[in-house]
């Protein structure tokens, strides 16, 4: 499933290539699934309105929209990718994938579709959206000493939860605790202020990078453009199971905690 990095880079790249676009039409496929609104009201939203700016909320993209005469619009169109979704900009001679599920039709003469094998994205119009919880990038360390530590859940599951933190997933929370050196299972109420501290710095520390990169291509993720990103090259724990630590040599061990994956180095994190 696309994290925080992929989501940033997706929302930079469409914002930087269709923002002031004018949405002409709007196609939706027959599958039920994608849709968390229903496809008229969708559609209605969509039609005719001008796209002011594409940004990331959370693992959420958010397009911000307005009418042809400049007035914001309080609705908003939500993307969440789910595990296998895609949001490219095609050219009009462009063959469709078999799995896509919208198409918006832009005044520059593009296209702005929507592919998911999976099915597990929806799309969605809200007013004034918002994450459910805290932004990892822009969160004090008060505010994130306050989320964590009164919490007896596993340090791994509490970064998981996205009422806590909104678009941190496994890969990112993976990474982060090996640079902080701070086991998956300890109980976020067991980490010390300093152990906390670092959590925080390494957390951001390596959301930044993996968005400088591109985000990690692990499976299906591309940009906009389609494009791969290069975090992956820079994994440390993540998917290196029994593969030496780059730090200590110590094999790589996989453990799983409430019923997500979790890489840690059982020598450098304690």
């Amino acid at each position: 499933m696309p994290e925080l990095p992929e989501v940033e880079t997706i929302a930079r790249s469409l914002a930087k290539r269709i923002s002031g676009d004018v949405i002409e039409s709007v196609w939706l496929g027959s599958k039920p699934e994608p849709l968390k609104s229903p496809a008229a009201e969708i559609a209605a939203t969509l039609q005719a309105k001008r796209i002011s700016t594409v940004r990331r909320a959370g693992k959420h993209i958010v397009f911000d929209l307005e009418s042809a005469r400049g007035v914001s619009s309080p609705a908003q169109w939500i993307v969440h990718l789910g595990m296998t979704g895609s949001l490219l900009v095609c050219g009009p001679g462009v063959e469709p994938a078999t799995h896509t599920h919208a198409v918006l039709q832009l005044a520059s003469g593009r296209e702005l579709r929507f592919v998911d094998p999976r099915r597990f994205g929806r799309l969605s119009v809200i007013e004034n959206f918002k994450a459910p919880g805290s932004e990892p990038l822009q969160i004090a360390f008060d505010g994130f000493l306050a989320l964590f530590r009164k919490r007896k859940t596993p340090i791994k599951s509490a970064l998981l939860n996205q009422s806590l933190l909104s678009g941190v997933g496994n890969i990112y929370a993976d990474e982060a605790l090996f640079r902080a050196r701070i086991r998956p299972r300890r109980r976020a109420s067991s980490l010390a202020r300093d152990e906390l501290r670092r959590l925080h710095n390494a957390l951001k520390r390596v959301l930044r990078e993996a968005i400088r990169l591109g985000g990690s291509s692990v499976s299906d993720y591309v940009d906009a453009d389609g494009a791969e990103g290069f975090f992956q090259l820079k994994h440390r724990v993540y998917g290196r199971e029994e593969k030496p630590c780059l730090v200590c040599k110590t094999a790589i061990k996989r453990i799983v905690i409430a019923g997500r994956s979790s890489h840690y180095c059982p020598r450098c994190q304690k």
